[in-house]
C-alpha cells in the first residue's frame, strides 16, 4: 500500500530508528501528525443515530459523516465505509476490522483501555424520554422500578444498571425500537443521549414523546481509533484542529444542529 509522499525524510528516517532503538526520551504514546499514513483506513459507523448518522436516499448522512470525510479531506487519506450495530463497534476496532469509528461514541476510561479516542468533537449527556401525557416521571429521580428502554452496549445502558436502582433496562439494537417501545407502552421511559432525544421528538415524536429532567452524565464524543495507531490519532486531532480553526466544523454544525458549536472553554 503506498503512502503520504514526501512525509518522511533522511533525516526523520533516522529519528525514527533511533527511537526503534529506544535512544529516543519521548515516550511514543502521542503520535506524530507529520509521521507516514496509508492512503485509505476503514472507518466504522452505526446503521442509524439521527442526526449523527442515518440512511437516506440509499446513502448514510449525518453530522459523523460529514465530519469524519473533511478530516480524511484534510488530513490525506481515503475512506472505506463499514456500517454495523453499535455494540459491534468496538470489539471490531479490537479485532482489526476496522481501523476509526464514529458513531457518537462517548469517551470513558473503560473504553479507553480497549481503543483511543480522538480529542473530542462534541459534548452530550443522558436525558428522559417519557409519554406526553405522563406527568409522573419528572427526571432520573422517578424511575425506580419503571422499565426503561435504551441502546445495546450504550453508556445509557449502562448509567442505568449502575445509577438507577430498581430500574429495569431494556435494551434494543436499533434505537428506533427504544422509542417505539415507550409510545407502545411496553416501556416507561426512555434514557439516552440529549441529541437524539431531542432530534427524534422534533422530526418524528413531538405529539408522542417529551424530554423531562436535567442532563445526567455530561459526555464528550471522540473519534475511536484501534489501538497502536498513534500517528493516525495524531493526525485526527491535527486536521479536528484545523476544521475548528477554518470554520468548516463550525458550518456542519449550524448544518446538522442549527445552532453555533458551544466554546471550547
Amino acid at each position: 500500500m503506498k503512502h503520504r509522499k514526501g512525509l518522511l525524510s533522511g533525516i526523520a528516517i533516522a529519528a525514527s530508528i533511533a527511537m526503534a532503538a529506544g535512544l529516543s526520551g519521548c515516550s511514543g504514546g502521542e503520535g506524530d501528525a507529520e509521521a507516514e499514513l496509508e492512503d485509505s483506513y476503514t472507518y466504522a459507523t452505526d446503521t442509524s443515530f439521527v442526526p449523527f448518522e442515518f440512511k437516506e436516499d440509499g446513502e448514510y448522512t449525518g453530522f459523523d459523516i460529514d465530519l469524519i470525510t473533511a478530516i480524511a479531506d484534510d488530513a490525506g487519506f481515503e475512506l472505506e465505509q463499514e456500517v454495523t450495530n453499535f455494540d459491534g463497534i468496538i470489539p471490531g476496532l479490537q479485532t482489526g476490522s476496522f481501523d476509526l469509528a464514529v458513531a457518537g461514541i462517548s469517551i470513558t476510561d473503560e473504553r479507553k483501555e480497549a481503543i483511543d479516542f480522538s480529542d473530542p468533537y462534541y459534548k452530550s449527556g443522558l436525558i428522559v424520554g417519557v409519554p406526553t401525557d405522563n406527568d409522573d416521571i419528572k427526571g432520573v429521580e422517578d424511575l425506580d422500578g419503571k422499565t426503561v428502554a435504551t441502546r445495546l452496549g450504550s453508556t445509557s445502558a449502562a448509567y442505568i444498571e449502575d445509577n438507577i436502582e430498581g430500574a429495569e433496562p431494556k435494551t434494543y439494537e436499533q434505537l428506533d425500537q427504544a422509542y417505539l417501545a415507550v409510545e407502545s407502552g411496553s416501556a416507561d421511559a426512555v434514557l439516552y443521549d440529549q441529541p437524539n432525544v431531542a432530534y427524534y421528538i422534533r422530526t418524528e415524536g413531538e405529539d408522542k414523546l417529551k424530554m423531562v429532567g436535567d442532563l445526567q452524565e455530561a459526555q464528550d464524543y471522540g473519534i475511536a481509533i484501534s489501538k497502536g495507531n498513534e500517528n493516525l490519532v495524531a493526525a485526527v486531532n491535527e486536521s479536528l484542529a484545523n476544521l475548528k480553526e477554518n470554520g468548516k466544523y463550525a458550518e456542519m454544525y449550524k448544518e446538522w444542529f442549527g445552532e453555533e458549536p458551544p466554546s471550547d472553554d
